[in-house]
């Protein structure tokens, strides 16, 4: 079986779960565990033998294994000694970080503070863009991901929210990246050493349980493991802790089940068995070997199913609002026509049970979760535009819509009214602030040669006469989140105009 038979079986969203490889594969600042405590020992000490010292203190003779876990523990003992001994020096910056961290209060960790620098920045490879293009396109499909990566890839090329510590308990699992171990943004929280497993060990086991909950429900995919990983063995062994071996519910999960493991300049797609050691059993998964990431990725894109990702997200915070103690109202009818015009509709068809919609009852909602309906592909939400009265003096974007329902009925009218406020907003007079270093929006935003009330009209301005591209533009909104705020309506028009009125 190839890998798109296998994953149009696939009965319900899958979650991914992304280790080591997969930042080694699209990052050239990214590290293997090893790799990582050898850079910083190098760093530490201007040679390896240090390193490797260490890596001999931890040899397991019997099992012929080098316990990292217990090599991080030495390595932060002598990096935070040294560093802290050398105040100035060539980890000045460190120092700075964790002395300003101690004056807010926080309790953190130089050693800690130097890996997350290390990691921070996104430096991708040339030759993968295509990948990770098609790899944003098939987070439509995913239900949620987790990771034991510590850098912000999976954020950068979706728009799932990261979740860390205790933020993942009682989390909307759709659009969600679980970053067990950690992120480069909380240092503090990174799990690395022997210390912190033991730690991560007697303190998540609530966190533990909800994934465990996603693994028997889902399909899981494991991405960036190699077969005899720690991590995949431990979740193995956890599952079956609490699930009859040979159950019919362990036979689902098994199938479920799929490892990708890298095999360098495979082309190959086939689906095959591999047997993993759990407890003395030998538990048989799926396994492809390949190096044809790009075809995984649009099988993973390709998977159709009832109710998109996006939908589901939508319900869940739908109810997570409801349950959550707040002044939101709940009205049951038989009717929709029955209810009044409210900020939010979940109708649920009394005469079908295979029937949920989530609706909307004005046009606002549209212009807040535009790029994920974009992303989403939400048909059925583009098509209640025909609907709404949208105003010649509203801003609203069009062009990406009917990208996607070029049928609307209201679509020509609307283009027209899009094109003449835009024409009509710009500013040619804006030009007299042109200068050559203002190449991108945050140069535009921090100079001081353009008051504050024109900045705006400057984004605008360079946009509009295609100085700067709709896909900055998209960075810039995407991180203000201005909801219905007048100047992000018009900067969202615009954006939707040059990405889309070509198309």
């Amino acid at each position: 079986m190839d890998i798109f038979d296998f994953i149009n079986n696939y009965k319900n969203h899958p979650v991914l779960f992304i280790g080591t490889g997969f930042s080694l594969r699209y990052l050239e600042n990214s590290y293997s565990w090893e790799g990582l405590l050898k850079q910083i020992a190098f760093e530490l000490k201007g040679n390896n033998e240090f390193f490797y010292d260490l890596k001999g203190r931890v040899y397991d003779r019997k099992s012929g294994n080098y316990d990292f876990m217990q090599l991080a523990s030495f390595l932060q003992e002598e990096f935070n000694r040294q560093v802290s001994e050398d105040r100035n020096g060539k980890f000045k910056d460190i120092n700075d970080e964790y002395y300003r961290k101690s004056g807010e209060g926080i309790t953190s960790d130089k050693f800690k503070i130097y890996i997350a620098s290390l990691l921070k920045n996104l430096d991708k490879r040339n030759g993968k863009s295509d990948e990770l293009e098609v790899f944003n396109l098939l987070s439509k499909n995913i239900s949620s991901i987790i990771t034991t990566n510590y850098d912000k890839l999976i954020e950068d090329v979706t728009d799932f929210e990261p979740l860390v510590g205790n933020n993942i308990l009682l989390s909307n699992p759709y659009g969600s990246v679980y970053k067990i171990h950690g992120s480069v943004d909380n240092p503090e929280e990174l799990v690395f050493t022997t210390e912190d497993y033991a730690d991560f060990d007697q303190r998540y086991d609530l966190i533990r349980a909800q994934l465990i909950s996603l693994f028997v429900h889902n399909p899981i995919v494991f991405l960036g493991y190699s077969v005899n990983d720690t991590n995949i063995k431990k979740i193995l062994s956890t599952i079956f802790k609490y699930v009859q071996f040979n159950s019919e519910q362990a036979e689902l999960i098994r199938n479920n089940f799929l490892l990708v493991e890298y095999q360098e300049g495979s082309d190959s797609l086939e689906i095959l068995d591999h047997d993993i050691d759990v407890h003395g059993y030998p538990l048989r998964i799926n396994k492809l070997k390949t190096d044809n990431y790009i075809e995984l990725y649009r099988a993973l894109e390709s998977l159709s199913l009832p109710v998109s990702t996006y939908e589901i997200r939508r319900v869940l915070d739908n109810v997570k609002d409801i349950t959550s103690g707040g002044t939101i109202k709940v009205s049951i009818a038989e009717d929709i026509d029955q209810l009044k015009n409210s900020e939010r509709i979940l109708a649920i068809s009394p005469k079908s049970k295979s029937t949920i919609e989530y609706t909307y009852t004005d046009s606002s909602q549209l212009i807040i979760d535009y790029f994920d309906i974009i992303a989403n592909e939400s048909e059925n939400l583009i098509k209640l535009i025909d609907e709404f009265p949208i105003a010649k003096s509203h801003w609203f974007p069009i062009f990406g819509f009917v990208h996607l329902v070029p049928d609307l009925q209201k679509a020509e009218i609307l283009k027209v009214q899009q094109k003449l406020k835009l024409t009509n907003n710009l500013k040619t007079s804006l030009s007299r602030f042109d200068v050559h270093s203002l190449n991108n929006i945050d140069d535009i935003l921090s100079t001081k040669n353009i008051p504050e009330s024109y900045k705006i009209d400057y984004i605008f301005y360079k946009v509009f006469n295609n100085s700067l591209s709709p896909d900055d533009l998209k960075n810039y909104l995407v991180k203000i989140d201005g909801d219905l705020d007048s100047n992000y309506k018009k900067l969202l028009c615009l954006y939707d105009f040059k990405k889309y009125e070509t198309l």
